[in-house]
């Protein structure tokens, strides 16, 4: 009968297992020969090399059946998709580390605190500054002329005005700090705007209606085709705190930009929102509001508007 190796003695069990580590007797390190180690080694790189080159060309030919040019089956506009109402952002963003915050807070007075903000700003303008150069021969100004199918509306960084450029660092070194409002892209989508008086809603602000009334007159009684945008206080006392507020170019942004249609070159238009003298040391609690008759309100949701507060020191 065999003897169990359990009851073997311990110096017996040590040289057993120091033997199986190495061998010097027939040269075999882990119950291998160098030979042999060399020759399963060999055979994993091919293995794993084949492995992995055979990945590779399915995921090539995984991304030869994705169509990055032509629009997707179901799109906003198309009335395929659950997406049916734009939402609105803002620059500048807050820090990293308060990624979720949408605090807009900063010393005037002091430049070092102001370099966020205003580098914000100015990585989110950069692509509109090549238009202001020599733009693509497909970006044409829609104002003068209604773009055919393969052109996009151009939108120069130099049409925003007063403090709202580089050169004035947005304002945040004075005391008229400047934010950018953005419409965020949706696929076919095509603002249904206002085209009388009598159409406005009754939520509308008196000072947008008004705005509204006097473009009109200037217009040979046309009201011009616009997704309008208003900025005000969310509460009595922030509309105390926030002090005059002008818009630049427009307030609102042109139907001609829209719809958006993946065409190469298209920058989605802005509108710089310049807060003239907001209190200091005040949180002020603002919001801006797009509006078109296809454009519905949800503060719970962010639909069709958006929320910042600004804190200047």
């Amino acid at each position: 009968m065999a003897e169990n190796s359990f009851f073997r003695p311990a110096s017996e069990r040590d040289d057993s297992f120091k033997k199986f580590l190495w061998n010097s007797e027939t040269g075999q390190f882990l119950g291998r020969t160098g030979a042999s180690w060399f020759k399963i080694g060999v055979f994993y790189v091919i293995f794993y090399a084949c492995l992995a080159g055979f990945f590779a060309v399915m995921l090539a030919i995984f991304y030869q059946t994705l169509d990055t040019i032509s629009l997707p089956k179901y799109t906003p506009g198309g009335g395929g998709s659950i997406l049916r109402n734009p939402a609105m952002g803002f620059r500048p963003l807050p820090r990293h580390e308060n990624v979720e915050s949408t605090l807009i807070w900063y010393n005037n007075g002091d430049n070092d605190d102001i370099k966020h903000w205003v580098k914000s700003l100015n990585d989110f303008m950069e692509p509109y500054e090549e238009n202001n150069e020599k733009p693509a021969d497909h970006v044409i100004n829609c104002s003068e002329t209604e773009p055919k199918s393969n052109q996009v509306c151009i939108f120069k960084s130099d049409w925003l005005a007063d403090k709202c450029n580089k050169t004035e660092n947005w304002g945040y070194s004075r005391d008229s700090p400047c934010i950018i409002l953005k419409l965020n892209k949706m696929i076919r989508w095509t603002p249904e705007v206002y085209e009388t008086i009598e159409e406005l809603p009754p939520n509308m602000p008196q000072a947008l209606k008004d705005h509204i009334n006097k473009s009109m007159k200037e217009n040979q009684g046309i009201i011009p085709k616009m997704i309008w945008v208003s900025c005000e206080g969310e509460n009595p006392a922030d509309q105390e705190y926030i002090g005059p507020i002008q818009y630049s170019p427009w307030q609102g942004f042109p139907a001609y930009y829209f719809p958006y249609m993946h065409i190469p070159g298209y920058l989605p238009p802005v509108v710089a929102v310049k807060f003239d003298k907001p209190s200091s040391n005040v949180l002020i609690n603002i919001e801006c509001r797009a509006w078109a008759k296809n454009i519905n309100h949800d503060r719970q949701r962010r639909l069709g508007l958006v929320h910042f507060e600004l804190l200047k020191d």
